[in-house]
């Protein structure tokens, strides 16, 4: 394994333009707006624009077993990945809590693992800890290759930069659903995509997009769209007790037909027999009082505290969103309040992942056995 990430904790170039506000926080390296911030979101919602992202996390895998490899250590199917095809996995503990997290392209020679930054190294020295007598080779190449999103569904074509179209939040085959259908889900017409490029070529990059109309947009108006298509994210909306049903993961991360993996047993038995025992839903947060919670704040009803604030953005349509998750036993329609420094903020939810905690393609359940019919009556019958 070579590389050690260092760059993901310097700050972007692009930071050094005139207007730059630096983002705080996981997004700490880049910009959080170049001085219009809602006017930069609404250049988003047009798909003029893209953003510097270079703190992203950049993993690397090669050799001929790469793909049956990660197929076998991780949520997604990946033997027959095409090249230039995008996808994305998880890494669970063996109890199904989620690790890691990625984003997948295969470029023919090697597979291309897109991660949250300070995500990269820890991801990297996991998988090579795992190669065994496998013929593959993992490395951390954060210091050599910078990220740029652009608001973009297209796939990379043969020629171009690696890049990773989100599949988000189209149900992948073999995967299924907590939240709305494909047609009916909040995050249905953002179009969003990574393109990998060399860290030396970045400041030549950005410039070469605004020189063809593009508008550079920060972290600000890229989270916003995120909140608002419900689209979780590692380093804000995952906990260590987090398990991918709760955010509605499977239908994008997790392929529910492959062999086992680490974690494995947890997906299929909630999936088939169990509930989540939270969920994730979407706050409208009031915004009369001029209070912004943070991430990780406390989601109440009533006196009683039910979960927690994940992501938090201001955006300019909806006004102040959030991602919250909650237990699973809280009302739908009851009203929450989100903790926040000098006061507290109310707030209405909308239901991503439902109280019943039940899958659309969940299987029925066996009739109830009558009591007294022994097993081998029943099966005579």
């Amino acid at each position: 394994m070579s590389g050690d990430g260092e760059a993901v904790t310097r700050p972007s170039p692009v930071l050094a333009r005139h207007g730059a506000v630096p983002a705080l926080g996981h997004d700490e390296g880049v910009a959080w707006h170049y001085g219009d911030p809602f006017g930069e979101q609404r250049a988003l919602e047009r798909r003029s624009a893209f953003a510097d992202l270079s703190h992203t996390g950049v993993v690397t895998v090669t050799g001929p077993d790469r793909l049956t490899w990660l197929h076998s250590i991780t949520s997604q199917h990946l033997t027959d990945l095409a090249p230039r095809t995008s996808t994305e996995l998880l890494v669970l503990d063996p109890h199904g809590h989620v690790e890691h997290a990625a984003g997948v392209v295969d470029d023919g020679t090697t597979t291309w693992l897109l991660t949250a930054g300070d995500h990269a190294a820890p991801l990297a020295a996991w998988l090579d800890r795992m190669r065994f007598m496998m013929r593959v080779e993992v490395a951390d190449v954060t210091a050599d290759w910078a990220v740029l999103g652009e608001n973009v569904r297209a796939e990379g074509q043969e020629g171009e930069p690696v890049t990773w179209c989100d599949p988000w939040p189209t149900v992948a085959p073999g995967s299924t659903r907590y939240g709305p259908a494909d047609d009916e889900h909040p995050g249905a017409d953002r179009a969003w995509r990574l393109v990998v490029v060399p860290r030396a070529d970045l400041l030549d990059e950005v410039r070469a997009r605004e020189a063809s109309g593009w508008t550079l947009v920060g972290t600000w108006a890229t989270e916003a769209a995120r909140v608002a298509a419900l689209r979780p994210r590692l380093e804000l909306d995952v906990d260590d007790r987090t398990i991918p049903h709760e955010l509605d993961w499977l239908r994008t991360a997790v392929h529910l037909a492959k062999g086992c993996y680490r974690g494995q047993e947890t997906v299929a038995r909630v999936h088939n027999l169990g509930r989540p025992p939270r969920r994730l839903a979407f706050a409208h947060l009031d915004g009369s009082e001029n209070l912004l919670p943070v991430a990780g704040a406390e989601v109440s009803v009533g006196e009683r505290v039910v979960g927690r604030a994940t992501s938090v953005a201001m955006h300019h349509e909806l006004g102040p969103i959030a991602l919250v998750v909650v237990k699973r036993s809280v009302d739908p329609a009851a009203d929450l309040t989100v903790a926040a420094e000098g006061g507290s903020v109310a707030a209405g939810q909308e239901v991503v992942v439902g109280a019943d905690g039940v899958t659309p393609d969940r299987p029925a359940p066996r009739a109830p056995v009558a009591r007294g019919l022994a097993p081998r009556q029943r099966h005579e019958r």
